[in-house]
């Protein structure tokens, strides 16, 4: 079994600063060789900051198709939904959106993201970390932490919203990078056992090792 790489930075700043260059050299080496890219987004608030470093790292955005890991079903535009974080941090000019289509419910939406995304390999995912182990909306005890396929309802979520859509652990395994971007001294105990090796209890800590960096500040990383 693989080691994940661990990026140690001081502070949440560094960590964007790092997480945003791994994501513009993704893009830029994936539409170098396939002439496409494919990311998946994610939410939260050090991930915002890594959305407002990419728009000088990457000034065009064309042939890039741009994820989402999870999202909450209510409207696009709503505080609570991970597409409205995105769009309101990243310009990205020239890239394809793929927001989910919340208005069809949580397993319509679901179902259409699963077809729409199928066939394709991320190039790279950004996931974040709960203190509770969580990655996406793949919670610790929820079934969809061991079911196949591409997206998958969730109804009841134990974070609010409670109906979420979120990419399988199957599906976030085959991309070529996996980003887990984790910040907060609240976080450590969880994060040391990620690091510690796959644990059916902690979701995060079944990302494919040998795809997979850690960029944490201290404070995670230290407790």
């Amino acid at each position: 079994m693989s080691d994940p790489t661990v990026s140690r930075c001081a502070d949440a700043d560094e960590v964007a600063d790092r997480v945003a260059q791994v994501v513009a050299t993704a893009i830029d080496a994936a539409r170098a060789v396939r002439g496409e890219a494919h990311v998946a987004l994610s939410g939260g608030s050090t991930v915002a900051r890594v959305y407002d470093r990419l728009n000088a790292l990457v000034p065009e955005w064309s042939d890039v198709h741009l994820w989402y890991g999870d999202e909450r079903i209510v409207p696009l535009d709503d505080e609570e939904s991970t597409h409205r974080l995105a769009t309101e941090h990243l310009d990205a000019p020239g890239a394809t959106w793929h927001p989910v289509a919340v208005d069809r419910g949580v397993g319509g939406a679901a179902q259409a993201y699963s077809e729409e995304l199928d066939g394709a390999v991320l190039d790279v995912a950004l996931n974040g970390m709960g203190p509770d182990g969580h990655t996406a909306s793949l919670f610790p005890g929820l079934p969809q932490v061991q079911q196949e396929g591409v997206c998958l309802p969730v109804h009841d979520s134990p974070k609010p919203p409670a109906e979420r859509v979120t990419l399988t652990l199957s599906k976030f395994n085959e991309a070529h990078r996996i980003l887990l971007v984790v910040t907060g001294a609240d976080k450590a105990p969880m994060l040391a056992r990620v690091i510690a090796g796959p644990d059916p209890e902690v979701p995060a800590s079944l990302l494919d090792r040998g795809s997979l960096e850690i960029v944490a500040d201290e404070a995670a990383l230290d407790g």
